[in-house]
């Protein structure tokens, strides 16, 4: 009996240990997933016209919240529908997180924004008690802005209630 018990605790402790590692490893794996695109407007957001870029690249950095170091950085490229997905390995709780634009696959939409409002890059959490129960974080879309605005722009504006229709 006394040998059947202590069995029954070693299962117990060591069915407790093994979940314990497992869970502690899944909640110290990130991935964050987003898409690139082409800003054929230039106005700084998604519109009917603009074309997700395969071949762009991004990178992911992490720095220190304190003095702004580099803790963590991983680059990726965008896969046929523009979409990049990057594995993140560890915490990032104390540290400020963000994905930003690294090299445009097209020649004629390859300018990064430089103004006021300008979305250069996206914030992203990567700490497991941020309350996402998942290990995906998905970042907002980044876009390089086309040298030229499409011909079919203003009209674009105009049926988003940006332009009004005297202006076309």
């Amino acid at each position: 009996m006394a040998r059947s018990l202590q069995a029954v605790i070693f299962l117990a402790t060591a069915l407790c240990f093994f979940s314990f590692q497992a869970s502690a490893s899944a909640e110290s794996h990130f991935y964050v997933e987003g898409q690139v695109y082409c800003d054929t407007c230039r106005i700084q957001f998604i519109t009917k016209v603009s074309e997700y870029m395969p071949g762009a690249k991004v990178r992911l950095e992490c720095r220190d919240r304190e003095g702004g170091s580099l803790t963590y950085s991983i680059e990726g490229e965008t896969d046929e529908t523009g979409s990049y997905k990057l594995p993140v390995d560890g915490e990032h709780e104390e540290e400020v997180c963000e994905v930003q634009l690294v090299k445009s696959s097209k020649p004629e939409c390859s300018e990064i924004s430089q103004g006021v409002f300008a979305r250069r890059s996206a914030r992203i959490s990567l700490a497991s008690n941020s309350g996402m129960p998942s290990a995906g974080r998905l970042a907002n879309p980044l876009g390089f802005l086309r040298q030229d605005s499409l011909p079919e722009c203003p009209e674009v504006l105009k049926e988003l209630g940006i332009l009004p229709t005297g202006l076309i």
